[in-house]
C-alpha cells in the first residue's frame, strides 16, 4: 500500500471509530443515496443568492473541452450558480476552458474572478484579459487574489496607484458588480475587512485549522459584523502532503495539500464549514472531489453533536495547513 493510501485509509478508520459503527454506516449509506437540488444562501448585503457550493475552474484543467462542458452543465443542472476562476490557474487554461463551457449559460452563473496584481494598471489589464478569455462583458464579483502580507499586498493594493483604483473604475464602467478579496492570512484579511471597500471575503474555513490553528474565528466574526458575503476555501482539506511525496505521484496533483477524498469524511468536513455562517464553499480543484461536494451539498444539514465531537477529535490528530496563534 502506498503511503498516501495508507494515510487515507487510516484516517477514515479513525473517524469510523470516533463515530461508532452504527453512525458511520448511516453516514456512508447517506452518501450513497441520490442528492436533491443544491440549496442557496444570501451573499451578505449584496442581495444575491448563491448555491452553497461553487464550481472552481481549476477542476476543468488538464481535461478536454468536452469534459469541461459536461462538468459545468452537470453543476448547473444540479443547482450550482456560482463559479470561481483566476488567470493564474494553469496560466490561463482554467479561463480558456470555462469560457466556452459558459456559452448559452452565462446568465445562470454568478461569475467570480480574481487578480494577483496589486497595481492599478496591472489589475485593469488583467481584468480585461480575463473578460476576453471568458467571453463575457462583466464579472459579478472581482477579487484581489491571495492577500497575504499586510504591507506588500493590502497596503499596496489599497494605496495610491493600487489595484483598488482599477476595481472601483471597473465597477463604475459596469465591468464588475461587486468587489471582494481572498486571503490566506488573518492579519491581511482583517486589514482588508476594516477598509470597508469590499462586499465579500474568500477565506479558508476548515475544521482542522479551526480547532488546531485558531485561524478563522476573528476573521469570520469581523466579516459577519460588517454583513460581508463569506465564501469558503479549503473545506475539504486534510493536511499538507508528506514532504517526500512528488506531485506526479499524488492522487490529486492539482491540490497543493492532501484533500479529503473519502465521501463520508468529506461530508462531515464540508457540512462543518457550511455551518460556520458561510454562504458557499469552493471544493478542491478536481472533478472527482467536486462531485463528492455536489452530493453533500444536495443533502445540506447541520452536524449532530456526535459528528461535531468526532471531527474535533479527528482534528487533534492532524496538523493544520494554516495556523494563527495570536
Amino acid at each position: 500500500m502506498k503511503r498516501r493510501d495508507f494515510l487515507t485509509a487510516g484516517t477514515s478508520i479513525g473517524l469510523a471509530g470516533l463515530l461508532g459503527p452504527r453512525l458511520w454506516a448511516q453516514l456512508q449509506a447517506d452518501m450513497a443515496t441520490p442528492a436533491g437540488p443544491v440549496p442557496r444562501r444570501a451573499l451578505g448585503k449584496t442581495g444575491e443568492q448563491l448555491s452553497v457550493i461553487g464550481i472552481g475552474a481549476i477542476a476543468l484543467m488538464g481535461g478536454s473541452q468536452a469534459e469541461a462542458d459536461r462538468l459545468v452543465a452537470e453543476a448547473i443542472d444540479a443547482g450550482v450558480n456560482y463559479a470561481d476562476v483566476a488567470p493564474s490557474y494553469g496560466n490561463g487554461e482554467a479561463e480558456e476552458k470555462l469560457g466556452p463551457a459558459l456559452k448559452g449559460k452565462r446568465d445562470r452563473l454568478f461569475l467570480a474572478c480574481k487578480t494577483a496584481r496589486r497595481d492599478r494598471d496591472g489589475a485593469a489589464q488583467e481584468l480585461r484579459t480575463s473578460l476576453t478569455r471568458l467571453g463575457t462583458d462583466h464579472f459579478d464579483l472581482y477579487q484581489m487574489h491571495a492577500l497575504q502580507d499586510v504591507q506588500k499586498d493590502v497596503d499596496a493594493a489599497l494605496g495610491p496607484g493600487g489595484a483598488i483604483e482599477a476595481f472601483r473604475e471597473a465597477r463604475t464602467q459596469g465591468l464588475v458588480r461587486f468587489l471582494g478579496f481572498s486571503a490566506h492570512s488573518a492579519e491581511a484579511a482583517l486589514k482588508a475587512i476594516d477598509s470597508d471597500l469590499f462586499d465579500t471575503i474568500l477565506y479558508p474555513v476548515n475544521f482542522v485549522c479551526h480547532h488546531q490553528g485558531n485561524f478563522d474565528q476573528e476573521v469570520l466574526q469581523r466579516a459577519k459584523a460588517k454583513n460581508m458575503g463569506v465564501l469558503a476555501l479549503k473545506a475539504m482539506a486534510r493536511a499538507a502532503w508528506p514532504a517526500e511525496s512528488q506531485a506526479a505521484d499524488r492522487a490529486y496533483p492539482k491540490c497543493w495539500y492532501e484533500p479529503i477524498s473519502d465521501p463520508a469524511e468529506a461530508a462531515l468536513a464540508l457540512r462543518w464549514t457550511l455551518s460556520q455562517g458561510v454562504t458557499a464553499a469552493v471544493p478542491p480543484g478536481d472533478a472527482r472531489l467536486f462531485r463528492i461536494a455536489l452530493n453533500v451539498a444536495g443533502k445540506d444539514r447541520a452536524l449532530a453533536a456526535t459528528e461535531e465531537a468526532a471531527l474535533k477529535q479527528l482534528a487533534s490528530q492532524i496538523g493544520p495547513i494554516f495556523r494563527r496563534n495570536a
